[in-house]
């Protein structure tokens, strides 16, 4: 029996993810953010030409199964890189990044499965100026960006797909066989990733770095986001450490929250619901029935969230959402 998958993993640099003396060079159109990639990929190469990701990791894996004995496999794809666009008034000049061999080694084959990782990244063209612990203190490089995606194929014809490790920074998106988004990074850390030394501590060294991996939110969510950052009414951009409440099940409240980075836990009645990842938007069945929190929402990581007015988004359109937000009900 033969079984087939793929998976790809997108790198992109949103708007809020950028912080401290870099920062200018984005607000002043120097370079410029990306808008989120779409829910549906069906031409990597394309949205590469189109300056809209700066790096992506593809993976297509199959293998030949007699029973639970693997007899053949095989797997390709690799790195795409994006590019870098520096303007300058009306002129504009791309610069291609740089990438670093594909790491992808032997699969690891068991009774009925075999699993199969690639590593694929590299680093902008553009110098990037920053501070570093070590003597000379100072790095003109930019860092590291990568991806470690991995799928498992069965015998039985199943295929599980996950990210394993990637860089803090920037945020990674994964699509599943369908081309269909399907997971994210649920936390960015630019601090972290502007700190970074040198190879030694990435794959190309001796190690990877873990990576929270949360569900994507809905398509609707997807949409009303764009309501919120780039509505009339900016948003307050609030930040929460680990262990911190966001809201409290019973108290009153009117906002709607966007999730932007980071993961939440709920808990309704006691009853811990799945996480909460980046992209999620919280908050409107209180808007919706009576101005109550219904749930308790916990950082369990740092956090960063736009807190809007309930009227940023239409009333049928935080209906609909609603509906597909009683998670305690999925439960029982």
């Amino acid at each position: 029996m033969r079984v087939e998958s793929k998976i790809t993993s997108i790198s992109w640099i949103p708007s809020e993810a950028v912080k401290g003396y870099t920062k200018p060079a984005f607000t002043m159109g120097l370079t410029h953010y990306d808008d989120p990639p779409p829910d549906v990929i069906t031409d990597v190469d394309g949205l590469r030409d189109r300056d809209a990701f700066r790096f992506a990791n593809r993976l297509r894996v199959w293998a030949e199964f007699d029973g639970d004995r693997v007899v053949a496999h095989g797997a390709d794809g690799g790195l795409v890189m994006g590019a870098t666009t520096v303007r300058l008034g009306p002129l504009g000049v791309r610069f291609a990044a740089y990438g670093l061999p594909d790491l992808r080694p032997a699969p690891q084959t068991g009774d009925g499965w075999i699993t199969f990782r690639q590593t694929a990244g590299g680093r902008t063209a553009l110098p990037f100026p920053r501070r570093v612990s070590r003597p000379p203190y100072l790095r003109m490089q930019s860092p590291l960006v990568w991806t470690t995606l991995a799928v498992t194929l069965h015998a039985d014809g199943r295929a599980e797909g996950t990210l394993e490790g990637a860089s803090p920074f920037p945020r990674h998106w994964v699509y599943g066989p369908d081309d269909r988004l399907t997971l994210k990074a649920g936390l960015t850390d630019f601090t972290a990733w502007a700190a970074q030394e040198g190879p030694g501590r990435t794959p190309w060294g001796d190690e990877d770095s873990p990576v929270l991996v949360t569900a994507a939110e809905t398509a609707l969510e997807r949409q009303l986001s764009l309501l919120i950052m780039r509505g009339a009414r900016r948003p307050v951009i609030r930040s929460l450490p680990a262990g911190a409440r966001l809201v409290r099940q019973g108290e009153p409240g009117s906002s709607l929250f966007l999730l932007l980075d980071g993961v939440l836990g709920v808990d309704v009645d006691g009853t811990p619901l799945p996480e909460l990842g980046p992209g999620a938007i919280l908050g409107e069945r209180a808007v919706l029935e009576g101005g109550l929190r219904t749930a308790t929402l916990t950082a369990l990581t740092p956090v960063r969230v736009a807190e809007a007015a309930a009227d940023a988004v239409d009333r049928k359109a935080l209906a609909a959402l609603a509906e597909g937000h009683r998670r305690e009900e999925q439960l029982t």
